[in-house]
């Protein structure tokens, strides 16, 4: 299906404008541009060489009525050295435009990729990652065929058509006026129509696609068909649809034999028409020889052919510039603060004393929805602090505004008596950890995921952190050990597993705020243990922000703050929330006990 995507890429329309913005491409050649231009040079040499090869077969054609075999020999070599000199020609034609194209593409992808990375989470909020993945696969992929051959072979056609008409024009004005009259105008309706057939083709393929997903959804989800005894109904659901694959598959085949019938009757009708004048002609004495005559078809077959293709070339240039209009629009975007340079460098401690005052914060993508209402709590160097609520209160975007993810709407947030907004932003979040509840591990080994939080950390501080999260009884276990493959998105691993591994990574990082999202509400009880147990390792000694659901896990808190529809409306310990008559701590607390 990446393949129809492709196909699918919306064009723009070709203005000054557009292809202005397209020429800034150029700008990430850098000391590459040159092999642009020397390829041009190539190109024209190529198109020259091309029309001098129909003028010379006709002088070939004329030595049989000239009986002169010394000037057929010397014509055919230089034909074949005209063939030698192509050849050369368009292979370093070729060559240099597909290594300025790949190197121009590759500073691209990577100034795409960095710009992505950098961007901040209110972008992505508002973003489908399929979307930003085809912005660097499709359309990064369509720049490519253009910039290789499309804009190569469009230039190409272009020099051929022009050059053929002038060299027409020598040969016979009143053979080029007929044929200007028929072949441009059936080359282009046979596009037309080819483009018109390549449609159908696309729909038959489409309503196959659709096919396939029904067998698809129905093997997947079997056993509900068989419980619902409805094998019938899918069985009817797959007939309709192939019925209608094959009533457009048959309309698409008569119209490939309409264009097959055209084909034979205009476009050969075209090359009978352009001969049987310029034999006409050629009795007249109005055209010199069969060998001019032999020339004028060949240009003709030339110039339908390039008419034919330049069309299509067009189109492709089209998508290509609005490819290259929909790279920049992400290139463009505003980056957080990154600061490239202090990659490996040390971040500066901070002790840990988080302060919200009269916090507000609305979502970029719904500024009317208030999340948070003027927030006040403080969290001192190595307490921990609880948040409960129901859900939707506004809990996890308090970790997410400690952490910048969002600017907030008004308000102040201090991290040890200075607004966060005066930290350099690496600095910031490199003395904070999060675990959330729903650990994304990445692809590699257990060793790569928990040297995350330090990546220069050596073997020693990485087993310590592993034994610290309860981790390291577990991926002993493992064949490989640390080498452990964990599969995408950490699938190979249980829930609690990743949570460990998650949990070893942040004290890896060593942070001085730790931020736990209800890091244990999905695990089972066994699991819950193990995890807990690392986690109170993990909170010794940091200020800790706790997004609970489990209210078991917070009774030790030092402070219990309640959010309710973005407002904190309880605060206190434990002991003094249970207290609370018809307090929504207690009822949540009550609820819960009485289940477990």
């Amino acid at each position: 299906m990446a393949r129809f995507q492709e196909n699918d890429l919306p064009k723009a329309k070709l203005d000054s404008n557009s292809l202005q913005k397209a020429l800034r491409i150029f700008k990430y050649a850098k000391n590459h541009k040159w092999k642009f231009f020397v390829g041009l040079l190539f190109l024209l040499l190529t198109s020259a060489t091309a029309l001098a090869f129909p003028k010379l077969m006709g002088m070939l054609v004329d030595c049989v009525t000239n009986k002169d075999l010394d000037k057929a020999n010397e014509i055919a070599l230089t034909l074949m050295g005209i063939l030698v000199l192509q050849a050369v020609f368009s292979f370093f034609r070729i060559s240099l435009f597909v290594n300025f194209t790949e190197n121009s593409l590759s500073n691209i992808r990577f100034a795409l990729y960095e710009n992505l990375v950098k961007l901040p989470m209110s972008f992505y909020s508002q973003k489908r990652v399929g979307e930003l993945n085809s912005r660097i696969s499709a359309d990064i992929s369509q720049l490519q065929d253009t910039f290789t051959t499309t804009i190569a072979e469009f230039l190409r056609q272009f020099i051929l058509i022009i050059g053929g008409f002038v060299i027409l024009g020598s040969i016979s004005p009143k053979l080029t006026l007929m044929m200007l009259a028929i072949v441009p105008v059936v080359a282009v309706a046979a596009v037309i129509f080819g483009r018109f057939i390549r449609k159908y083709g696309k729909k038959t393929q489409d309503k196959v696609a659709e096919s396939q997903v029904i067998v698809e959804e129905t093997l997947q989800g079997i056993s509900n068909v068989k419980a619902f005894a409805n094998e019938w109904y899918e069985i009817e659901r797959y007939k309709n649809k192939i019925k209608e694959i094959v009533k457009i598959a048959i309309k698409g085949g008569q119209y490939r034999g309409y264009f097959a019938s055209f084909i034979i009757l205009c476009l050969f009708g075209c090359v009978v028409a352009v001969v049987w004048y310029g034999i006409t002609l050629t009795i007249k004495g109005e055209v010199q020889g069969v060998g001019d005559l032999i020339s004028f078809v060949l240009y003709t077959t030339f110039i339908g052919a390039s008419f034919g293709g330049i069309a299509e070339m067009y189109a492709q240039i089209q998508k290509a510039v609005g490819a290259t209009e929909r790279v920049f629009e992400l290139l463009e975007e505003t980056p957080e603060e990154i600061n490239a340079n202090r990659k490996g460098a040390a971040v500066e401690k901070i002790k840990g004393k988080v302060s919200f005052q009269n916090v507000a914060f609305s979502y970029p993508s719904r500024k009317e929805i208030q999340v948070l209402k003027n927030v006040n709590f403080t969290a001192d160097f190595g307490q921990k602090i609880a948040i409960v609520g129901p859900s939707g209160a506004g809990k996890s975007t308090i970790s997410s505004l400690l952490l910048r993810f969002y600017d907030i709407t008004s308000g102040e947030i201090l991290v040890d008596g200075k607004n966060i907004y005066d930290y350099d932003l690496e600095n910031l979040r490199g003395n904070m950890s999060i675990v959330p509840q729903d650990v994304i591990l990445f692809g590699g080994t257990i060793r790569e995921n928990i040297a995350y939080g330090k990546p220069d950390a050596t073997d020693e501080e990485i087993f310590l952190a592993a034994k610290q999260a309860n981790a390291w009884n577990f991926v002993e276990g493992f064949p490989e050990k640390f080498e452990t493959l964990v599969g995408e998105r950490g699938v190979k691993l249980s829930g609690g597993q990743r949570q460990r591994i998650a949990i070893a990574r942040a004290l890896l990082k060593n942070p001085s705020i730790l931020i736990l999202d209800e890091a244990t509400s999905s695990l089972d009880s066994e699991s819950e243990k193990l995890v807990q147990e690392a986690l109170e390792v993990l909170m010794e000694g940091r200020t800790s922000i706790i997004i609970a659901h489990r209210l078991s896990t917070i009774r030790n808190a030092d402070k219990i703050l309640v959010l309710d529809n973005g407002k904190i409306t309880e605060e206190g310990t434990h002991q003094e929330l249970i207290s609370l008559e018809n307090g929504i701590y207690k009822n949540l607390s009550n609820l819960q006990f009485s289940n477990s």
